[in-house]
């Protein structure tokens, strides 16, 4: 079930043309992701898990509020319309923080 779920994310997330589509597909990926986590039902396992949920879910926060910006200074939500910087640079460092990319990775 986690697997199709991870699937069914990455396609919606990958086909979308709207930011709410887009972030919809992400965090069917985080959902899907979490039981894998914490499987082993080890208290390492769980504090993982909740680690990397709310890292999700502020980068997923940070998304959001970028794909607002931009639909506040361009009037739509579609993907191609990123021509805000403000709401351009907020969303890059929301998928750095997803992705786990440098600076944005977190070691806890």
């Amino acid at each position: 079930l986690s697997i199709t779920s991870m699937f069914l994310g990455s396609t919606i997330t990958i086909t979308s043309n709207h930011w709410i589509m887009a972030w919809t597909g992400l965090e069917i990926n985080t959902l899907a992701i979490l039981p894998l986590i914490s499987k082993s039902h080890h208290p390492r396992a769980i504090e993982a898990a909740t680690k990397y949920f709310l890292v999700q879910a502020a980068a997923s926060a940070l998304l959001l509020f970028s794909s607002m910006t931009n639909a506040w200074y361009t009037g739509q939500w579609d993907v191609t319309q990123l021509t805000h910087p403000t709401s351009c640079l907020l969303l890059t460092t929301a998928i750095s923080i997803k992705l786990g990319l440098v600076p944005f990775h977190f070691w806890f």
